[in-house]
């Protein structure tokens, strides 16, 4: 018999095999075609196989095949490694006939429905090591399905043969290997497979999702696995096993529904992600889902240190993507409700970054003006943190203050806050100018001042008073709309004149509005005595 073994294999540089060309070559296509017509008597031949499925364990499996006349033990444990062997070595038919090898395999792969828990988890790992091979992704595409196909039917599905699960998954199973009931009755019988499943690599865990999302599969349950998974594989991984795990963490998330996972877990990834350098595009579907939550968010959340190298306290711009994702969902799910909580959440946030001195006023009025105005009922807060704003960069020219001051609804304004803007110099004349004229409108509303009726000091008004009226307030909205556009330069010496008639009238109004104050004070006495402006300082100042 030792004669015959005339050729040497070279298994991926595993193990060396000798055996009989001839008898091989009866079975496999690829060796007939290398020395099938071979006559050499003066020494043996040799071949060399980098790639071959399963390596010597593959090969192995071919040789008991072809030894044993085309028959072998074709079982679960095998199947995979024999399949795949028999397409690298184009195994056919033998001279005597019969079905050849990757027949067989075919054949006992269309019965893998009927198969055990076990034994698919066995085919499973197999085609795991087998993935890179050429033409697997049929066999693990099949192996997959099969395994969802029993999860989706919990009843059939054999007990898992761990028996313990780790502490950091949150998750408790029942796992007795002894009785499936155990399964049917427990209440956490939806998750028993889920420490089985750990040996899976990320691709693999993302083909399994893929093939339970196309069966409908519970998409809470598949988050709950995706975290499971997640928290199981960290403590051992390297930093790159890492990324990959939550990058494919990450990827799957964002093909399924995303109310599956809470806007605290989604945080809780974007912070591992900090330390890890992950795709572009993985951190932009984070971000969007975070995004798409924001209403669920809470000022520390928010409060995020920028990244190495940028001048803000803060990370300004995440909270910006945040803002633009919420704003963007295709599916117009910002209702007036969730509008409004996450315009209050920002005015906090806007509150708690206003005294960084390198916040520059491109981003704050970004931030300011990102949201509808719809989305607030009162703009106080946005006034109390504009305020502390402006203190802090005091060095802002007239034109970058009157830019941030048009972040504000001056009509959503309290009457107290439009009080105290009326007096505050570090606002732009304009911005005074426009809440002083709207508080005198609103008054004149509540005492009815108008040409034909009294005036507020009981007197009736006469038509000189209130052609004069007419007059104050054509000059005030000329004032709204001119003020710091005036070219004062010698040359316009007559605009220069104008401007000043202007400004005194403004002093006229401004004496109109002290006397109607104590109008307005009444009206506010129920609250005057233990009301303030004064507001709690963000953690900046404190």
């Amino acid at each position: 018999m030792e004669a015959y073994c005339d050729l040497e294999v070279d298994v991926n540089g595993e193990e060396i095999f000798i055996v009989d060309t001839k008898i091989i070559a009866q079975y496999s296509g690829k060796i007939a075609k290398l020395f099938g017509k071979s006559n050499s008597t003066t020494g043996k031949l040799k071949v060399i196989f980098h790639d071959f499925p399963g390596g010597a364990e593959g090969f192995e499996v071919m040789l008991r095949y072809c030894y044993n006349n085309g028959t072998t033990d074709i079982r679960p444990p095998n199947l995979i490694l024999a399949h795949c062997a028999a397409q690298f070595m184009e195994m056919k038919e033998s001279v005597s006939g019969g079905v050849n090898l990757l027949e067989r395999t075919e054949k006992s792969m269309r019965e893998m429905s009927y198969w055990t828990w076990p034994d698919l988890l066995i085919a499973l790992k197999q085609c795991q090591n087998l993935v890179l091979i050429k033409d697997s992704y049929a066999v693990l595409e099949k192996c997959l399905d099969s395994l969802v196909a029993r999860l989706v039917f919990p009843i059939e599905a054999s007990p898992c043969l761990s028996s313990s699960s780790p502490d950091s998954s949150g998750f408790r199973f029942s796992c007795d290997s002894k009785s499936t009931e155990s399964i049917k009755t427990n209440s956490s019988r939806s998750t028993w497979w889920f420490e089985d499943l750990l040996f899976l690599s990320p691709m693999l865990v993302e083909m399994l999702v893929k093939s339970m999302l196309s069966r409908k599969f519970d998409h809470v349950v598949i988050s709950r696995f995706l975290l499971f998974y997640h928290k199981a594989k960290f403590s051992t991984a390297t930093t790159d096993e890492k990324r990959k795990i939550i990058e494919m963490v990450i990827d799957v998330h964002f093909t399924m529904d995303h109310s599956s996972v809470s806007f605290k877990t989604l945080f809780g990834i974007l912070r591992i992600t900090w330390g890890l350098n992950i795709s572009k595009c993985s951190r932009n579907k984070l971000e969007n889902m975070i995004g798409a939550q924001l209403d669920q968010a809470t000022l520390d959340n928010l409060l995020v240190p920028s990244p190495y190298g940028i001048s803000y306290l803060y990370d300004v711009n995440l909270v910006l993507r945040f803002l633009k994702a919420f704003l963007n969902r295709r599916t117009c799910l910002a209702t007036p409700i969730r509008m409004r909580k996450v315009a209050s959440l920002i005015d906090l946030y806007i509150a708690e970054i206003a005294p960084d001195p390198c916040l520059k006023p491109s981003k704050f009025l970004a931030l300011a003006t990102a949201l509808p105005d719809s989305a607030r009922d009162s703009y106080d807060e946005l006034y109390h943190a504009m305020d502390m704003y402006l203190e802090v960069h005091s060095g802002l020219s007239e034109e970058e203050r009157l830019k941030i001051c048009c972040g504000i609804n001056y009509k959503k304004l309290s009457a107290e806050a439009r009080l105290h803007l009326s007096h505050n110099k570090k606002f732009p004349s304009k911005s005074a100018v426009e809440a002083l004229i709207f508080k005198q409108s609103k008054l004149k509303d509540i005492l009815h001042v108008t040409p034909s009726t009294t005036s507020s000091t009981g007197s009736p008004c006469s038509s000189s008073d209130a052609r004069e009226g007419g007059r104050k307030d054509k000059t005030s909205e000329q004032v709204v709309l001119y003020a710091g556009n005036f070219d004062t330069s010698a040359d316009n010496e007559k605009l220069r004149a104008h401007l000043q008639g202007m400004q005194w009238r403004v002093i006229e109004l401004e004496k109109v509005c002290r006397k109607m104050q104590t109008q307005m004070t009444k009206m506010a006495k129920s609250k005057a005595s233990g009301c303030s402006y004064a507001r709690s300082l963000p953690k900046l100042c404190s």
